[in-house]
């Protein structure tokens, strides 16, 4: 009963996201009276409920989101965490000519990696070409 619940807002929201992605307007704000709609619910269900005000409720959306791992990630965000370990400079920080150098590095990079593929497929393919003996 649930597997075919969840396949059917599944097919749902394949056949929406497509037909809504090319009105993005539309698309935009349909999504933002959803999510608006979410929070109010959780925020009324969290005024019925006499332990989540004040410091309960901080406690209890620390608890769930540190479990989840989405407090760092979403307050955060992964890109600050990577720089800071990297120690690189804010974008803010940085220069153009800084910018586009880190930029031209990660294209060659992801290019050479690329190159390395297109090299093991080629190598693939002559293997099967061979006649074996």
């Amino acid at each position: 009963m649930l597997k075919r619940v969840v396949s059917f807002f599944d097919k749902l929201e394949d056949k929406v996201r497509i037909r809504l992605s090319h009105s993005p307007i539309l698309y935009s704000l349909i999504g933002a009276v959803g999510i608006i709609l979410l929070w109010k619910g959780v925020w009324e269900i969290a005024e019925a409920v006499p332990a989540l005000h004040g410091i309960g409720s901080v406690a209890a959306g620390v608890i769930i989101l540190l479990a989840s791992g989405l407090l760092v990630s979403f307050f955060i965000g992964d890109s600050i965490i990577l720089s800071g370990f990297k120690r690189e400079k804010k974008l803010t920080e940085m220069t153009e000519k800084e910018i586009l150098t880190t930029e031209k590095a990660q294209a060659a990079e992801i290019l050479s990696k690329l190159d390395h593929m297109q090299d093991g497929l080629d190598t693939l393919v002559a293997k099967q070409d061979k006649p074996t003996p």
